[in-house]
Formats: C-alpha cells, structure tokens, sequence
C-alpha cells in the first residue's frame, strides 16, 4: 500500500532506462534530442485557488503550434500517483508532485507531445501542453486540511488552467484532443465531457487515456487493495463533488473514481491505450506486499518471465477483465481501443513505444498510427491483442 501513491512510470525521458525499470526486449536505438519547453504557472492561479498541495500555483508547459496545426490544441494531463491519507499528501509537498516550487523549469517534449513529424506524424505541429499534476487526486479534489497545511484542489487546478490556455488561443481551436498517461489517463477520463463543453458545437473534441484504466480488480490474496486506497483518495481529498453526477446517483463516489464505471456514460468520443498486463496495477493493486506477505510473488511482479503458469493465469483472468470492463464500449462506434498484452505502463509519451521503426503494434499497426486512424476517421480501431506470450513487438518493462 505505501508505494500507491508514487507513479509505476512517467516516461518523461526517452532513454533506456525508466525509473528503475530498463526494457528486456523491443528496445530501438538512437533518439534525437527532444524539445525543451519552459514552464509557466496559471494565471491568478492563487486568487482562483488554483493551487498545488502545498499552496503553491499550478502550472503547465505549452509549445506554440504552427502552419496547419495553429488552430489545433493537445492538452496531456500529467500523471503521477495518488495520495490517500494525510501522511502520504504531506511527503508529496516538498516534490514537483506537491508543489510548483520543485517543478523542472524546463521538460522535454517527447512521444505524441514531439514536435518532430518523424515521431509524431499526426499532432507534431499542433499547440501542445502539458499540465503539471500537483494534487493527488487526478485533477478532481475540492478541500483543505489546515492542521497540514494541505490544499485539496485538483479540479479548480484543471479548470484554471483551461482558463488560461482559453485566453491564449485555444478557444478558437477547430479540433482538439485531451490526453492523459496513469493518474493523467484517469483524469482525461473524469474530465472529459467537461472539457468537451469548453467548446461549442463545431469544434473536434476527443479524449485519449492512456494506462489509466485502473480496474477495481481482486488482488492475489482475495482483497480489494486499489478499492481501499482510492477509497481514501476520494474521502480525504473531497472528489465525490467533482465526479460526474450520472454515476454518483448510482454507486458509490469510490466506485465511480474508477474508469470501468464511467465509460458507459462518456458522451465525447475517447480512446483507451492500455496494456492488458498493467505492471503498475500488478505490482501496486494485485500483488502487493500486504497481499502477498510471503513474497510469493515477488520475482513475477517484477519480470514477468520469472511467472509460474499459475501466476499467469491469474494475469491472465486480470485480462479479460479488463477486457469484459471494455465491452460495451468498444462497441460504440465513436469509440477507439489500443490493448496490446504488454508489460507495460504508458505508451504515448516515449518515442520507442509512440511511433519509431519497432513500436508495440496489433496486426501490423502501431500505437501513435492508430490513434490518428481514430482522431482523423480514417479509420475505425478497436484493435485487442491476443494474450500473452503471442506479441512480438513489445517494449516490456522489467525491474532493474
């Protein structure tokens, strides 16, 4: 439990190594240098209480967009985790997750945020932006614990921010697209029909969420580890205001925290990129240590050729519910699906796993051409791999 609310993988750098991880095979070589792109915080972010954990203003990096792509807008979420208790929220002020303080004054613009059209063909020169993630609830708290010092406001952080970018242009923009990696991608989700009614009728609205479709799946020991800790996520944070009222007047404010409960009531168009054998929710949701207290699962959550067929069995039940949470969705024509049976986490945001000469595909067709496929109706993609150890063609992640 205590390494829930620490991010698996960011993938802000395109290197071999990834926080800890390297790649064990599909790894591709050189990578030229990426954009730098300079921070800038909200404005009126402190009058609007658009604030980090730590009172500090939220912020974003945006790289102007040129020639066809000016009137284009991709805006990424950022991902990092999740805090669920006050102990943990406290750990994360004084760290670029907590405060605007320790942010980098500069990130690098890689994967569908690259403003090279070799690594990012569909969305290279379009107005990108990333914003940074401060709070610890995707995006979606409203409170504050003065006894800590602790600012919950992860939705007045999101909607400040489009604010700003509104007045900087985007609200002119023809076609636009929501993006978001871990706790991003749960955010672009939890957000996504809000930020369609930002625009009016005529403007092209997509959401992509990658690797966020945490699912309320049983862990190894019977328990339901991920169901507890967003249950403090929700509860401490103050997100049951922020979630959509069409499911909260069904269930219960945790269940509709997780994406599976709420991609029956998106209207926006949206695409799910996600491995089917998510190395987060494995080693953070399913195989945990308070789940696993004797470690049997120890070396297969952390290299999956170290599995024992049991315990690929039981990722592979993981699977196919991840694949049933999506039936009914990928069956809305609208809709677009990318799950490839990878050992992975985010795909969008590194070159090698975007778009480069061996990059995860499904029947011959890589992440970054089928997104566009789906954002430019060029196609309809709903493309889901066969199970594992069939693909290839993956980037899998392993502990170093």
């Amino acid at each position: 439990m205590k390494a829930l609310w620490v991010v698996g993988l960011l993938g802000l750098v395109v290197v071999r190594c990834v926080q800890g991880y390297h790649y064990l095979d599909g790894v591709n070589g050189n990578a030229t240098q990426p954009l730098l792109v300079d921070l800038t915080l909200i404005r009126s972010a402190a009058e609007k209480g658009a604030v980090c954990l730590d009172g500090t203003p939220g912020a974003y990096h945006l790289h102007p967009g040129s020639g066809s792509g000016a009137n284009s807008w991709l805006v990424e979420l950022e991902g990092g985790g999740w805090c669920n208790n006050i102990r943990t929220c406290v750990f994360r002020k004084p760290t670029r997750r907590g405060s605007s303080n320790y942010m980098e004054k500069q990130i690098p613009f890689t994967g569908i945020l690259s403003n090279k059209p070799e690594e990012n063909p569909d969305f290279y020169n379009w107005n990108r932006v990333r914003i940074r993630y401060c709070d610890g609830a995707s995006f979606a708290g409203e409170g504050y614990n003065k006894a800590a010092g602790l600012y919950f406001r992860g939705q007045r952080i999101f909607s400040a921010a489009m604010e700003d970018l509104m007045s900087k242009g985007m609200h002119s923009a023809k076609q636009v697209l929501l993006t978001g990696c871990s706790a991003g991608g749960l955010a672009s989700i939890l957000h996504c029909d809000e930020f369609r009614a930002l625009f009016p009728g005529n403007t092209k609205v997509k959401c992509l969420a990658d690797a966020g479709l945490f699912l309320d799946a049983t862990d190894v020991a019977g328990g339901h580890t991920l169901r507890s800790f967003y249950e403090g996520v929700v509860t401490i944070q103050g997100v049951a205001k922020n979630l959509p009222g069409k499911c909260t007047a069904k269930m219960n404010a945790t269940s509709c925290f997780f994406p599976q409960n709420l991609l029956g009531i998106i209207q926006t168009p949206t695409f799910l990129l996600n491995t089917a054998y998510d190395v987060w929710q494995i080693q953070e949701s399913l195989a945990t240590k308070n789940a696993d207290p004797e470690g049997h699962w120890q070396a297969c959550k952390f290299n999956y050729l170290k599995c024992n067929e049991d315990q690929i069995k039981f990722l592979q039940d993981f699977r196919n519910q991840m694949l049933h949470a999506t039936n009914g969705f990928s069956k809305c024509k609208q809709n677009g699906l990318f799950i490839n049976s990878c050992f992975a986490h985010c795909q969008s945001e590194r070159r090698d796993t975007w778009y480069a000469d061996n990059s995860p595909t499904i029947e011959e067709k890589g992440i970054a051409k089928s997104v566009g496929d789906w954002y430019f109706d060029r196609a309809e993609v709903k493309a889901i791999d066969c199970p594992y150890p069939c693909d290839k063609t993956c980037h899998n992640l392993v502990s170093r």
